[in-house]
Protein backbone atom coordinates (compact mmCIF):
# COMPACT_ATOMS: atom_id res chain seq x y z
CA UNK A 1 0.00 0.00 0.00
CA UNK A 2 1.10 3.57 -0.77
CA UNK A 3 2.13 5.58 1.74
CA UNK A 4 0.38 8.82 2.64
CA UNK A 5 0.96 11.65 4.97
CA UNK A 6 -2.12 13.92 3.81
CA UNK A 7 -4.56 15.83 6.35
CA UNK A 8 -6.60 13.03 6.72
CA UNK A 9 -3.43 10.84 7.62
CA UNK A 10 -2.78 13.17 10.34
CA UNK A 11 -6.70 12.98 11.33
CA UNK A 12 -6.63 9.69 11.74
CA UNK A 13 -3.42 9.14 13.16
CA UNK A 14 -5.05 11.19 16.14
CA UNK A 15 -8.54 9.63 16.38
CA UNK A 16 -7.42 6.52 19.02
CA UNK A 17 -5.94 9.24 22.00
CA UNK A 18 -9.77 8.87 23.63
CA UNK A 19 -8.96 5.15 24.38
CA UNK A 20 -4.67 5.39 24.71
CA UNK A 21 -4.49 8.52 26.96
CA UNK A 22 -6.56 8.03 29.98
CA UNK A 23 -5.50 4.85 30.41
CA UNK A 24 -1.37 5.49 30.01
CA UNK A 25 -2.34 8.59 32.64
CA UNK A 26 -3.59 6.36 34.99
CA UNK A 27 -0.66 3.87 34.87
CA UNK A 28 1.62 6.32 34.66
CA UNK A 29 0.00 8.24 38.42
CA UNK A 30 -1.62 5.79 39.85
CA UNK A 31 0.94 2.83 39.30
CA UNK A 32 4.00 4.54 39.07
CA UNK A 33 5.04 3.08 35.18
CA UNK A 34 7.58 4.83 33.51
CA UNK A 35 6.15 8.16 31.03
CA UNK A 36 9.37 7.49 28.90
CA UNK A 37 9.48 3.60 28.40
CA UNK A 38 5.48 3.67 27.94
CA UNK A 39 5.08 6.47 25.47
CA UNK A 40 8.69 5.01 23.35
CA UNK A 41 6.49 1.53 23.46
CA UNK A 42 3.67 3.14 22.11
CA UNK A 43 5.33 5.24 19.50
CA UNK A 44 8.13 2.07 18.21
CA UNK A 45 4.91 0.06 18.09
CA UNK A 46 3.33 1.75 15.83
CA UNK A 47 5.84 2.85 13.45
CA UNK A 48 7.37 -0.56 13.50
CA UNK A 49 3.85 -2.67 13.07
CA UNK A 50 2.75 0.24 10.35
CA UNK A 51 5.67 -0.48 8.30
CA UNK A 52 5.60 -4.17 8.64
CA UNK A 53 1.44 -4.81 7.99
CA UNK A 54 1.02 -1.79 5.47
CA UNK A 55 -2.27 -0.43 6.31
CA UNK A 56 -3.63 1.11 9.30
CA UNK A 57 -3.20 -0.77 12.55
CA UNK A 58 -3.70 0.92 16.60
CA UNK A 59 -1.61 0.32 19.91
CA UNK A 60 -3.48 0.09 22.91
CA UNK A 61 -3.39 -0.49 26.56
CA UNK A 62 -4.66 -4.06 27.03
CA UNK A 63 -7.90 -3.07 28.84
CA UNK A 64 -8.18 -5.69 31.62
CA UNK A 65 -5.14 -5.16 32.97
CA UNK A 66 -5.04 -1.37 32.53
CA UNK A 67 -8.85 -1.26 33.93
CA UNK A 68 -7.74 -3.57 37.09
CA UNK A 69 -4.35 -2.43 37.96
CA UNK A 70 -5.74 1.46 37.97
CA UNK A 71 -8.58 0.64 40.19
CA UNK A 72 -6.06 -1.56 43.14
CA UNK A 73 -2.86 0.95 42.62
CA UNK A 74 -1.36 -2.09 42.02
CA UNK A 75 2.54 -1.94 41.61
CA UNK A 76 5.41 -1.11 38.73
CA UNK A 77 6.45 -4.87 39.41
CA UNK A 78 2.52 -6.73 39.00
CA UNK A 79 2.00 -4.84 35.72
CA UNK A 80 5.57 -5.57 34.52
CA UNK A 81 4.94 -9.47 35.61
CA UNK A 82 1.60 -9.72 33.36
CA UNK A 83 3.24 -7.91 30.40
CA UNK A 84 5.87 -10.76 30.79
CA UNK A 85 3.85 -13.33 30.68
CA UNK A 86 1.06 -12.17 27.97
CA UNK A 87 4.23 -11.88 25.81
CA UNK A 88 5.11 -15.22 26.59
CA UNK A 89 2.23 -16.48 25.71
CA UNK A 90 0.99 -14.36 22.70
CA UNK A 91 3.87 -15.70 21.47
CA UNK A 92 4.00 -19.35 21.85
CA UNK A 93 0.50 -18.85 20.30
CA UNK A 94 1.79 -16.99 17.21
CA UNK A 95 5.30 -19.32 16.55
CA UNK A 96 3.37 -22.51 17.14
CA UNK A 97 0.49 -21.49 14.83
CA UNK A 98 -2.28 -23.02 17.80
CA UNK A 99 -3.96 -19.45 17.39
CA UNK A 100 -5.46 -20.79 14.21
CA UNK A 101 -6.88 -23.47 15.55
CA UNK A 102 -8.26 -20.65 18.58
CA UNK A 103 -9.66 -18.50 15.28
CA UNK A 104 -10.77 -21.70 13.79
CA UNK A 105 -13.86 -22.24 16.80
CA UNK A 106 -14.59 -18.93 16.28
CA UNK A 107 -17.59 -17.94 14.19
CA UNK A 108 -18.77 -14.77 12.56
CA UNK A 109 -21.48 -13.87 14.84
CA UNK A 110 -18.86 -13.92 18.06
CA UNK A 111 -16.14 -12.44 16.20
CA UNK A 112 -19.12 -8.96 15.96
CA UNK A 113 -20.28 -9.50 19.02
CA UNK A 114 -16.77 -8.56 20.57
CA UNK A 115 -16.90 -6.01 18.20
CA UNK A 116 -20.48 -4.48 18.84
CA UNK A 117 -19.58 -4.72 23.00
CA UNK A 118 -16.34 -3.49 22.29
CA UNK A 119 -18.03 -0.49 20.29
CA UNK A 120 -20.73 0.04 23.41
CA UNK A 121 -18.18 -0.08 26.29
CA UNK A 122 -16.55 3.08 23.99
CA UNK A 123 -19.39 4.93 23.88
CA UNK A 124 -19.85 4.34 27.41
CA UNK A 125 -16.37 5.56 28.42
CA UNK A 126 -16.46 8.58 25.78
CA UNK A 127 -19.72 9.34 27.32
CA UNK A 128 -18.12 9.26 31.10
CA UNK A 129 -15.54 11.78 30.06
CA UNK A 130 -17.45 14.28 28.61
CA UNK A 131 -19.85 14.23 31.91
CA UNK A 132 -17.23 14.07 34.42
CA UNK A 133 -17.43 10.58 35.80
CA UNK A 134 -15.10 8.32 34.59
CA UNK A 135 -12.60 6.94 37.22
CA UNK A 136 -9.73 8.90 36.48
CA UNK A 137 -11.62 11.86 37.04
CA UNK A 138 -13.60 10.48 39.90
CA UNK A 139 -9.95 9.63 41.34
CA UNK A 140 -8.45 13.26 40.66
CA UNK A 141 -11.39 14.99 42.47
CA UNK A 142 -12.33 17.21 38.55
CA UNK A 143 -14.07 16.52 35.78
CA UNK A 144 -10.65 18.85 33.63
CA UNK A 145 -8.13 17.70 36.40
CA UNK A 146 -5.57 20.10 34.41
CA UNK A 147 -7.55 23.10 33.99
CA UNK A 148 -8.05 25.44 36.85
CA UNK A 149 -11.99 26.37 35.74
CA UNK A 150 -13.79 23.21 36.20
CA UNK A 151 -17.35 24.69 35.24
CA UNK A 152 -18.91 27.39 33.53
CA UNK A 153 -21.81 28.11 35.96
CA UNK A 154 -23.65 24.91 36.75
CA UNK A 155 -22.32 23.19 33.46
CA UNK A 156 -19.12 20.85 34.11
CA UNK A 157 -15.96 22.15 31.71
CA UNK A 158 -15.50 18.86 30.46
CA UNK A 159 -19.54 18.81 28.90
CA UNK A 160 -18.56 22.48 27.38
CA UNK A 161 -15.75 20.72 25.95
CA UNK A 162 -17.54 17.61 25.13
CA UNK A 163 -20.21 19.29 23.09
CA UNK A 164 -18.67 21.90 21.86
CA UNK A 165 -16.05 19.48 20.12
CA UNK A 166 -18.76 16.78 19.20
CA UNK A 167 -20.92 19.28 16.83
CA UNK A 168 -17.59 20.21 14.99
CA UNK A 169 -16.90 16.57 14.55
CA UNK A 170 -20.19 15.97 13.33
CA UNK A 171 -20.32 18.72 11.28
CA UNK A 172 -16.51 17.75 9.63
CA UNK A 173 -16.78 13.61 9.86
CA UNK A 174 -16.67 13.58 5.63
CA UNK A 175 -14.57 16.46 5.30
CA UNK A 176 -10.91 15.92 3.74
CA UNK A 177 -10.32 19.70 3.69
CA UNK A 178 -10.78 20.00 7.72
CA UNK A 179 -10.50 16.60 9.19
CA UNK A 180 -12.49 16.13 12.08
CA UNK A 181 -9.75 14.43 14.20
CA UNK A 182 -6.69 16.66 13.47
CA UNK A 183 -9.58 20.27 13.75
CA UNK A 184 -10.30 18.65 17.05
CA UNK A 185 -7.24 17.49 18.81
CA UNK A 186 -5.56 20.78 17.69
CA UNK A 187 -8.40 23.20 18.72
CA UNK A 188 -8.89 20.91 21.81
CA UNK A 189 -5.08 21.38 23.05
CA UNK A 190 -5.55 25.34 22.42
CA UNK A 191 -8.91 25.03 24.09
CA UNK A 192 -7.15 23.50 27.11
CA UNK A 193 -4.81 25.64 27.36
CA UNK A 194 -6.75 28.76 27.23
CA UNK A 195 -8.70 27.39 30.71
CA UNK A 196 -5.32 26.78 32.54
CA UNK A 197 -3.97 23.63 31.05
CA UNK A 198 -1.31 25.71 30.25
CA UNK A 199 0.91 25.38 33.21
CA UNK A 200 1.55 21.44 32.68
CA UNK A 201 4.41 23.42 29.66
CA UNK A 202 6.02 24.54 32.95
CA UNK A 203 7.10 21.81 34.36
CA UNK A 204 8.82 20.03 31.52
CA UNK A 205 12.80 19.85 31.15
CA UNK A 206 13.61 19.17 27.55
CA UNK A 207 16.77 17.59 26.54
CA UNK A 208 17.51 13.65 25.64
CA UNK A 209 15.92 11.18 27.56
CA UNK A 210 16.43 7.24 27.66
CA UNK A 211 14.52 4.75 29.38
CA UNK A 212 16.22 2.39 32.22
CA UNK A 213 16.23 -1.22 31.36
CA UNK A 214 13.79 -2.93 34.36
CA UNK A 215 13.18 0.49 36.00
CA UNK A 216 11.64 -1.36 38.98
CA UNK A 217 13.66 -4.78 38.97
CA UNK A 218 12.76 -7.80 38.12
CA UNK A 219 9.04 -8.85 39.46
CA UNK A 220 9.15 -11.12 41.74
CA UNK A 221 7.66 -14.55 42.25
CA UNK A 222 4.50 -12.83 44.67
CA UNK A 223 4.36 -11.46 41.25
CA UNK A 224 4.27 -13.34 39.06
CA UNK A 225 1.78 -15.40 40.43
CA UNK A 226 -0.74 -12.27 41.31
CA UNK A 227 -0.47 -11.35 37.75
CA UNK A 228 -1.27 -14.47 36.05
CA UNK A 229 -4.58 -14.91 38.29
CA UNK A 230 -5.35 -11.15 38.52
CA UNK A 231 -4.67 -9.97 35.26
CA UNK A 232 -3.52 -12.07 32.33
CA UNK A 233 -6.36 -14.91 33.06
CA UNK A 234 -9.07 -12.63 32.36
CA UNK A 235 -7.10 -10.47 29.76
CA UNK A 236 -6.43 -13.67 27.49
CA UNK A 237 -10.05 -14.16 25.75
CA UNK A 238 -9.94 -10.30 25.15
CA UNK A 239 -6.96 -10.12 23.45
CA UNK A 240 -7.53 -12.97 21.50
CA UNK A 241 -11.69 -12.02 20.53
CA UNK A 242 -10.23 -8.43 20.30
CA UNK A 243 -7.06 -7.85 19.28
CA UNK A 244 -6.17 -10.65 17.39
CA UNK A 245 -9.42 -12.62 15.61
CA UNK A 246 -11.64 -9.47 15.68
CA UNK A 247 -9.22 -6.76 14.68
CA UNK A 248 -7.90 -8.73 12.11
CA UNK A 249 -11.79 -9.69 10.75
CA UNK A 250 -11.96 -5.23 10.80
CA UNK A 251 -8.49 -4.56 8.96
CA UNK A 252 -9.52 -7.47 5.93
CA UNK A 253 -12.97 -5.61 6.11
CA UNK A 254 -11.30 -1.99 5.75
CA UNK A 255 -8.18 -2.58 3.14
CA UNK A 256 -9.27 -5.75 1.60
CA UNK A 257 -6.14 -7.33 -0.03
CA UNK A 258 -3.90 -4.87 1.52
CA UNK A 259 -4.09 -6.41 4.67
CA UNK A 260 -3.11 -10.01 3.78
CA UNK A 261 -0.37 -9.27 6.42
CA UNK A 262 -2.37 -8.85 9.16
CA UNK A 263 -3.22 -12.87 10.15
CA UNK A 264 -3.47 -14.13 13.53
CA UNK A 265 -0.13 -15.25 13.73
CA UNK A 266 1.81 -12.11 12.77
CA UNK A 267 -0.22 -10.22 15.54
CA UNK A 268 0.53 -12.82 18.44
CA UNK A 269 3.89 -12.35 17.62
CA UNK A 270 4.08 -8.12 17.03
CA UNK A 271 1.97 -8.19 20.10
CA UNK A 272 4.46 -10.70 22.40
CA UNK A 273 7.80 -8.46 20.91
CA UNK A 274 5.79 -5.06 22.15
CA UNK A 275 5.50 -6.25 25.33
CA UNK A 276 8.76 -7.91 25.76
CA UNK A 277 10.01 -4.16 24.86
CA UNK A 278 7.33 -2.63 27.00
CA UNK A 279 7.99 -4.63 30.27
CA UNK A 280 11.91 -3.97 29.96
CA UNK A 281 11.23 -0.55 29.88
CA UNK A 282 8.55 -0.08 32.47
CA UNK A 283 5.68 0.59 30.15
CA UNK A 284 2.24 -0.79 30.09
CA UNK A 285 0.98 -3.77 28.55
CA UNK A 286 0.27 -3.24 24.63
CA UNK A 287 -2.67 -4.91 22.56
CA UNK A 288 -3.81 -3.96 18.81
CA UNK A 289 -7.30 -3.50 19.91
CA UNK A 290 -10.18 -3.74 16.95
CA UNK A 291 -11.52 -0.38 18.58
CA UNK A 292 -8.56 1.55 18.23
CA UNK A 293 -8.33 0.00 14.36
CA UNK A 294 -12.11 1.81 13.90
CA UNK A 295 -11.25 4.57 15.73
CA UNK A 296 -7.89 5.71 13.21
CA UNK A 297 -10.30 4.53 9.98
CA UNK A 298 -13.36 6.61 11.52
CA UNK A 299 -11.13 9.59 11.48
CA UNK A 300 -9.27 9.61 7.98
CA UNK A 301 -6.44 6.82 8.69
CA UNK A 302 -6.30 4.41 5.27
CA UNK A 303 -2.51 4.20 4.65
CA UNK A 304 0.46 2.94 7.31
CA UNK A 305 1.37 7.17 7.15
CA UNK A 306 -0.89 7.36 9.89
CA UNK A 307 0.58 4.87 12.15
CA UNK A 308 4.38 6.68 10.93
CA UNK A 309 2.72 10.06 12.03
CA UNK A 310 1.64 9.30 15.49
CA UNK A 311 4.58 7.07 16.56
CA UNK A 312 6.92 9.31 15.23
CA UNK A 313 5.29 11.66 17.86
CA UNK A 314 5.37 9.58 20.69
CA UNK A 315 8.82 8.32 20.28
CA UNK A 316 9.62 12.24 19.82
CA UNK A 317 8.15 13.19 23.09
CA UNK A 318 9.53 10.11 25.11
CA UNK A 319 13.13 10.98 23.81
CA UNK A 320 13.39 14.46 23.92
CA UNK A 321 11.12 15.26 26.88
CA UNK A 322 10.82 11.96 28.89
CA UNK A 323 9.00 12.41 32.16
CA UNK A 324 7.33 15.67 30.40
CA UNK A 325 6.02 14.12 27.82
CA UNK A 326 2.43 13.14 29.88
CA UNK A 327 2.44 17.09 30.72
CA UNK A 328 2.03 18.03 26.77
CA UNK A 329 -0.90 15.30 26.70
CA UNK A 330 -2.35 16.77 29.41
CA UNK A 331 -3.46 20.13 26.90
CA UNK A 332 -6.15 17.76 25.87
CA UNK A 333 -9.27 18.26 27.86
CA UNK A 334 -11.09 14.97 28.89
CA UNK A 335 -14.65 16.21 27.51
CA UNK A 336 -12.49 16.25 23.80
CA UNK A 337 -11.15 12.41 24.75
CA UNK A 338 -14.38 11.63 25.26
CA UNK A 339 -15.77 12.92 21.94
CA UNK A 340 -12.90 10.78 20.28
CA UNK A 341 -13.69 7.75 21.78
CA UNK A 342 -17.45 8.18 21.57
CA UNK A 343 -17.01 8.52 17.63
CA UNK A 344 -14.74 5.64 17.31
CA UNK A 345 -17.12 2.99 19.45
CA UNK A 346 -20.05 4.11 16.84
CA UNK A 347 -17.31 3.12 13.76
CA UNK A 348 -16.98 0.07 15.82
CA UNK A 349 -20.61 -0.86 16.27
CA UNK A 350 -21.74 -0.25 12.99
CA UNK A 351 -19.71 -3.13 11.37
CA UNK A 352 -22.71 -5.31 12.85
CA UNK A 353 -24.52 -4.11 9.64
CA UNK A 354 -23.95 -7.31 7.55
CA UNK A 355 -25.72 -9.59 10.30
CA UNK A 356 -28.90 -10.60 9.11
CA UNK A 357 -29.72 -14.46 10.95
CA UNK A 358 -31.81 -14.37 14.05
CA UNK A 359 -29.56 -16.77 15.84
CA UNK A 360 -26.12 -14.75 15.05
CA UNK A 361 -27.96 -11.28 16.22
CA UNK A 362 -29.36 -13.32 19.21
CA UNK A 363 -25.66 -14.52 19.55
CA UNK A 364 -24.70 -10.76 19.61
CA UNK A 365 -27.47 -9.58 22.15
CA UNK A 366 -26.24 -11.97 24.80
CA UNK A 367 -22.75 -10.99 24.14
CA UNK A 368 -23.12 -7.26 24.78
CA UNK A 369 -25.67 -8.26 27.51
CA UNK A 370 -23.03 -9.53 29.36
CA UNK A 371 -20.16 -7.71 28.68
CA UNK A 372 -21.79 -5.06 30.19
CA UNK A 373 -22.70 -6.55 33.37
CA UNK A 374 -19.63 -8.35 33.55
CA UNK A 375 -16.62 -8.75 31.27
CA UNK A 376 -15.99 -9.22 27.20
CA UNK A 377 -14.00 -12.29 28.71
CA UNK A 378 -17.10 -14.16 29.77
CA UNK A 379 -19.29 -12.89 26.64
CA UNK A 380 -16.50 -14.47 24.44
CA UNK A 381 -16.65 -17.83 26.52
CA UNK A 382 -20.09 -17.93 26.88
CA UNK A 383 -20.57 -17.25 22.73
CA UNK A 384 -18.30 -20.13 21.53
CA UNK A 385 -20.50 -22.65 23.91
CA UNK A 386 -23.89 -20.74 22.84
CA UNK A 387 -22.92 -20.89 19.45
CA UNK A 388 -22.13 -24.84 19.16
CA UNK A 389 -25.28 -25.66 21.27
CA UNK A 390 -27.33 -23.41 18.16
CA UNK A 391 -25.35 -24.79 15.48
CA UNK A 392 -25.77 -28.47 16.94
CA UNK A 393 -29.91 -28.23 16.82
CA UNK A 394 -29.47 -28.80 20.67
CA UNK A 395 -31.84 -25.30 21.29
CA UNK A 396 -33.62 -22.65 18.95
CA UNK A 397 -34.54 -19.32 18.93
Amino acid sequence: MKISFNRMEWAGSVGDLGTLLPLAFGMIMINGLSATGLFLTVGLMYVVVGSYYRVPIAVQPMKVISAYGIALALTPGVITASGMLLAALLLILGATGLVKVVAKIVPKSVIRGVQLSTGVLLLSKGASLVVGSNSFQTMRGAVEPFMTIQSLGPVPMSVVSGVIFGIITLFLLRSHRYPAGLVVVVCGAIFGAAFGAWRELTLIQPGLHFPEILPFGFPTGVDFSYALFALVLPQIPMTMGNAVIANRDLSFEYFGEESRRVTDRALCISMGLSNVFSALVGGMPVCHGAGGLAAHYAFGARTPGSNLIIGGFFVALAVLLGTGSVNVLHLLPMGVLGVLLFFSGTQLALTIQDVEARTDLFIIIIMLGITLAANLAWAFGVAIALEYLLRKGRITV
